[in-house]
């Protein structure tokens, strides 16, 4: 007796899975519709919406604003919008430096894409022939300098401002009229950069004539610092200049 209902009850599974039941299926979409009404009740875009979500990401900075665009498309599309980043993040980004870069006012690019080409060309430490011709360079010597030379700088002797160097895009580097260690005699410069193996820069360095090669340094304010054991140039700050300094294309 027990046997043939065991054997009943197996028909009956055979048939129902030959009939394609969906008795599985209809105990689990319940489950499922409760999982996607909490997933969508518990995203802040769906709860406040767009214009609300945009005003609070206002608040945050710029690093986890950048964490933000990850999160799903429509958080992309409010994290990415230029009323976000142009305002308050690209301002704060550029109040204290010396030098805007050139490739983040193209006409035409995102106010995030200005913001992130600003911070990879912060970090960039290989000068090139726009960044010498772009700004004017305060001169000075150091203490290690022949005595002869430091009484000749004003900025050691305290009677003036340091002296001012100028590059020239056909190679030549200038002094202003009157410059008492300049001597009106004729000057050119040169970048030196070489390359190991895999690309990374084995050595960097500018000169002017023969003289003693002057290494390469960027400073917290973006602003450039060249020097040698005698004398150390220095890039004018210039943040106010239309159109920005440097290469139009980012350099590595």
């Amino acid at each position: 007796m027990a046997e043939s209902r065991r054997g009943e009850g197996k028909g009956k599974d055979k048939a129902c899975e030959g009939a394609g039941c969906e008795s599985d299926d209809s105990e689990t979409r319940p489950k499922r519709q409760r999982k996607d009404r909490d997933d969508e009740v518990g995203d802040p875009l769906s709860v406040v919406g767009p214009e609300i979500l945009e005003k609070i990401l206002n608040f945050l900075d710029a690093r986890s604003v950048a964490r933000c665009i990850v999160v799903s498309r429509g958080w992309h599309t409010i994290a990415t919008s230029d009323r976000l980043w142009a305002p308050r993040q690209c301002s704060e980004l550029w109040a204290d430096k010396a030098h805007i870069p050139r490739c983040t006012q193209v006409r035409g690019i995102s106010r995030l894409t200005a913001y992130s080409l600003s911070v990879m060309d912060g970090k960039r430490a290989r000068i090139t022939r726009e960044d010498l011709c772009d700004h004017v360079w305060d001169y000075r010597f150091k203490s290690t300098a022949p005595e002869y030379w430091r009484n000749l700088d004003p900025s050691w002797e305290l009677t003036g401002p340091p002296m001012r160097r100028y590059f020239h895009q056909d190679g030549m580097h200038t002094a202003d009229p009157g410059d008492k260690v300049w001597g009106g005699h004729e000057c050119s410069y040169s970048i030196i950069t070489s390359f190991v193996g895999d690309g990374r820069i084995r050595e960097h360095y500018v000169r002017i004539n023969r003289w003693a090669p002057m290494t390469v340094s960027r400073l917290e304010d973006w602003s450039w610092m060249m020097s040698n054991d005698i004398y150390c140039y220095t890039s004018v700050p210039d943040a106010n200049k239309p159109g920005g300094t440097g290469p139009l294309f980012p350099v590595w």
